[in-house]
């Protein structure tokens, strides 16, 4: 297992290594643009919002605009790009005859300046960007009948609805987004692709994929689909009763995620149910609290995760809200993501449950969207997550007790089978 894992970290240096090599050859071209721009005073407030969300208020205090202002008093040519780029506009303002588009010379240079980090969730949102990217959905999602996740800041589909217009197009687990409506002036994350199909609700969009060998892969074939958006009612959380054994499916960590599977594991067991089976294969993650609370329900005390900031180390507890101690069983596979992620590595850790599955995607990064003074917004990464142990999950992720693929006849699934094979075996003990 920890070849597998050694594996999967020796091809993302491989990736960073290409992406670093790529983005410093782009970043070249814009030389020229960078010594017109200006980008001193890179002052940021915090979305305050965003980031209670995600469980990560300790980030608020970063983003002090009085902290910022004093940081800036010691920048000079020698350490700071603004400096830098202040001192060329400073004499382009004085001497030169030329002139230059503020904000078009904005973008191209911050482009350029994320190019350059290995960041690969890095991205600035000019303000008509950023406006569409928080639009209000007043809750309701509406698209074309996919679940999308993130690899490296690229939105991919996770999951199709059956019975959507993606399953009837064709549209397949691991394509990517490459454009919506021809727009490929950006790379889509997967908060982008959402935004855009949501406010496309009653309208058709035209989507273009790109379908790799893996997720790791670059090129692929591409197509385009022309898809009605519509909302979809899928409930995010299923259960049934297996024999003894309840199997509890949960495709995202939403805001309702704990109480229903509280309210889940409280049903099944009045129904006889003896052990549990967990199922957050293909799950993208989502609110951390969401994950700590779900954890919480099968761990009466400790560690579930560690957050990893530039400040240090924060560590986040069980709640003490135990919702049973029956033996459980937690299927996961590659693309169990993020917080999903969390969650697999605390209940593993804590010895609560028996991990069945792939090893998952290795997502343990937490980026986070700051607004800046002169419009728009940059998203950045600025956390990681961390086993209870303290080890890494990104782009190792997290390695079941029992690895086993899906196999077997089309329409199978042997990792399920398992599952309830093994929780229906650890009731017994």
């Amino acid at each position: 297992m920890a070849k597998h894992g050694d594996n999967k970290q020796v091809a993302a240096s491989a990736r960073k290594a290409r992406l670093r090599n790529l983005r410093l050859m782009r970043a070249f071209a814009f030389v020229v643009i960078l010594c017109t721009a200006f980008v001193a005073g890179f002052a940021v407030r915090s979305n305050d919002a965003l980031l209670e969300s995600l469980g990560f208020a300790a980030l608020l205090e970063s983003g002090d605009s009085t902290a910022g202002t004093a940081a800036s008093k010691d920048k000079n040519t020698y350490n700071a790009l603004s400096a830098r780029v202040a001192e060329v506009e400073d004499a382009l303002a004085n001497d030169s005859l030329d002139s230059y588009d503020l904000d078009a010379a904005t973008m191209s240079v911050l482009d350029a300046f994320a190019d350059t980090t290995e960041d690969a969730y890095l991205r600035y949102y000019d303000p008509a960007r950023y406006s569409s990217l928080i639009h209000d959905s007043s809750g309701s999602y509406a698209g074309v009948g996919v679940l999308f996740s993130e690899y490296n800041g690229l939105a991919y589909v996770v999951d199709v609805f059956d019975g959507s217009v993606a399953q009837a197009a064709g549209v397949r687990q691991g394509d990517f987004v490459v454009a919506i409506d021809g727009d490929r002036g950006q790379e889509w994350s997967m908060n982008e692709a959402t935004a855009s199909l949501d406010r496309a609700e009653g309208d058709t969009v035209v989507v273009t994929w790109r379908r790799p060998a893996t997720l790791e892969a670059e090129g692929g074939e591409e197509f385009t689909t022309t898809l009605a958006c519509s909302k979809y009612d899928v409930k995010n959380v299923t259960t049934s009763l297996e024999g003894t054994v309840g199997y509890v499916k949960v495709r995202q960590l939403t805001q309702t995620s704990a109480d229903l599977v509280k309210q889940a594991l409280a049903d099944l067991g009045s129904q006889g149910a003896l052990s549990f089976v967990l199922d957050i294969r293909d799950n993208p993650g989502g609110y951390l609290t969401q994950a700590v609370d779900m954890a919480s329900l099968f761990v009466k005390s400790g560690s579930i995760v560690q957050i990893e900031t530039k400040d240090g180390k924060s560590v986040k507890s069980a709640t003490g809200n135990v919702a049973t101690d029956k033996p459980l069983v937690v299927l996961v596979n590659e693309n169990t993501a993020a917080a999903a992620e969390v969650l697999a590595a605390a209940l593993q850790e804590n010895q609560r449950a028996t991990l069945v599955g792939a090893s998952t995607l290795g997502k343990g990064s937490v980026q986070v969207v700051r607004d800046l003074s002169f419009g728009g917004a940059l998203r950045y990464t600025a956390a990681y997550y961390l086993t209870p142990q303290g080890r890494t999950i990104n782009d190792v992720g997290v390695t079941p007790d029992v690895s086993v693929g899906l196999g077997g006849e089309a329409g199978s699934d042997n990792q399920r089978s398992l599952a309830l094979e093994t929780a229906q075996s650890l009731a017994r003990e």
